[in-house]
């Protein structure tokens, strides 16, 4: 019977695929996997340092592990990730039970001190999980830019691209194993290929995947908005595979709160791109992120985000809180904006795409939508639309009478009714 090891991912979806590519190689060595973490003899942490959440989570996920050991439960206890690289030594001398601590894509040093061998062949496989109709396709590692208020640099370093044919061959083994909606990311999916082919390529790199036979949505996050490529504006409006849909986090929009989170770029140049966006694809659905709170945000600052929030009507948006991350260039300014103030201004903005967001669902009552099925809860099936990511926006939650249906299907949805976020609809005809 081959060792049980337990793999626990937390963060981002980028931390998902390095998850997906160490399963799979402990698969190739002979170990077996497990979900649940008291069958395991060992359980492999990879772990979040972006912001003070995440950290708390992953710091909890790691105590949760180090008391199954104590316990007997298990044998041994692995840490890696983005909070493991960024504070290796604290966490070595704070919780010595942790057997060994890596950093970020250490899949060889993990592999080798597991006593097994890296397949580098094989390094583009994955080791998906059980709905895999849909998988992340990490075009690129690291970022290169300065924003004031981020850690990522510090723990995945810069920015470098995968090579072309690398990510083709992992599109084509993903479209093997039954991925039917791919969606890219990286730190920054606008600069991929500048280190490797001098200039930004995402649109060719786009291109060329969407000719993978199988592949049949291609969902773009994570584009940074200071140097968006023209030719991705075209490749997007014209290629059919490619979803009118686009992740372009803002974070602010007054010009002093972006000199300070040092974005390079002004309020000017964010709504010439977000306008030309429209225009030239005019059923675009665009999604951004935002932060309340920072320093330098007084409550004038404030009041413009929030009124450009109302007047641009994003079709998705999310909001984080400030958090203070020591060696980001923002940690000088110290958190002078209280936590119940950066909470207060985050559920006002909120409130305001809420009420955006359902009268964008209303004007969909009685459209038909293409809809990719994700999974069967009680009798009903939940999906999505091309407009909606997974994890992140909305669903549609298509009625018990609507046939047999499976994830990965994508359906015809006739929507009848709606709710703030999410829509409701059936295959049924009249």
């Amino acid at each position: 019977m081959a060792k049980k090891v337990g793999v626990i991912t937390m963060g981002c979806s980028k931390n998902t695929v390095d998850s997906e590519r160490l399963m799979n190689q402990l698969l190739l060595n002979g170990y077996e996997l497990t979900e649940n973490p008291e069958e395991a003899d060992t359980i492999i942490l990879n772990t979040c340092g972006f912001i003070e959440a995440a950290k708390k989570e992953s710091i909890d996920e790691i105590f949760k592990a180090v008391k199954l050991k104590n316990e007997g439960v298990v044998r041994n206890v692995i840490v890696a990730g983005c909070l493991s690289a960024r504070y290796m030594d604290e966490l070595k001398a704070d919780i010595p039970e942790v057997d060994k601590f890596y950093g970020t894509e250490k899949y060889e040093e993990i592999i080798k001190d597991m006593g097994g061998h890296l397949k580098y062949e094989l390094l583009g496989e994955r080791h998906l999980s059980k709905d895999h109709h849909f998988a992340y396709l990490k075009i690129s590692e690291g970022c290169d830019h300065p924003c004031s208020f981020c850690s990522i640099p510090i723990m995945r370093g810069k920015h470098h691209s995968k090579p072309m044919e690398e990510l083709l061959e992992e599109t084509r083994f993903l479209a093997r194993n039954g991925v039917k909606e791919l969606i890219v990311i990286a730190q920054d999916t606008t600069d991929y290929g500048k280190d490797l082919y001098g200039e930004r390529k995402i649109a060719t790199l786009l291109n060329e995947i969407s000719k993978v036979e199988g592949i049949e949505w291609i969902r773009l996050m994570y584009a940074y908005p200071s140097h968006f490529p023209d030719d991705l504006i075209e490749e997007m409006a014209t290629n059919p595979k490619i979803l009118k849909y686009l992740d372009l986090p803002l974070q602010h929009i007054s010009d002093k709160v972006l000199t300070s989170m040092r974005r390079g770029i002004t309020k000017r140049a964010t709504l010439e791109l977000l306008n030309k966006l429209r225009t030239r694809i005019p059923d675009i659905t665009l999604r951004t992120t935002i932060i309340t709170g920072y320093p330098a945000e007084t409550q004038e600052n404030f009041d413009e985000l929030l009124g450009f929030v109302k007047d641009f009507q994003f079709d998705r948006l999310g909001v984080f809180t400030f958090s203070a991350e020591e060696n980001t260039t923002s940690f000088i300014l110290g958190d002078p904006v209280p936590e119940k103030e950066k909470n207060r201004r985050k559920k006002r903005i909120m409130e305001a795409q809420k009420q955006i967001s359902k009268r964008k669902n209303e004007k969909l009552v009685d459209s038909t939508l293409k809809v990719i099925i994700d999974t069967a809860e009680n009798g009903y099936f939940i999906g999505r639309t091309m407009m909606d990511a997974p994890e992140i926006d909305g669903e549609v939650i298509i009625d018990k009478h609507s046939g047999n249906l499976k994830p990965g299907d994508i359906v015809d949805v006739t929507i009848y009714d709606s709710a703030e976020y999410d829509l409701f609809g059936t295959t049924e005809r009249d």
